[in-house]
């Protein structure tokens, strides 16, 4: 349900109006671009190499992660991928 109020504006120009407007439409969007690109990026697919490059690791490390359950691995054929938004998650933060 949405919900709608009448708003009385007073002592205010037009152009005034205009740009309170256009200011709060551009946050607005450029939070939704924001939004939309962290999205995309956390489905991004990448190789065994990409993987191992962002995290700095060996690919033999990796590998060992994955077996293990550490990181979920995708395959198509005999490639192996993995998702950049599930790889950020699987780090885990360490108390010292």
């Amino acid at each position: 349900m949405i919900k709608r109020e009448l708003i009385q504006i007073e002592s205010i120009s037009v152009e005034e109006l205009t740009e309170i407007i256009a200011e709060k439409l551009v946050d607005k969007l450029e939070k939704k671009i924001a939004t939309l690109i962290s999205t995309q990026n956390d489905d991004e697919l990448l190789t065994r190499t990409e993987t191992a490059k962002i995290l700095k690791v060996e690919l033999t490390t990796l590998w060992s992660w994955t077996k293990k359950g550490k990181i979920t691995a995708y395959g198509i054929g005999n490639r192996v991928y993995y998702k950049r938004g599930e790889i950020m998650k699987s780090l885990i933060i360490l108390n010292r």
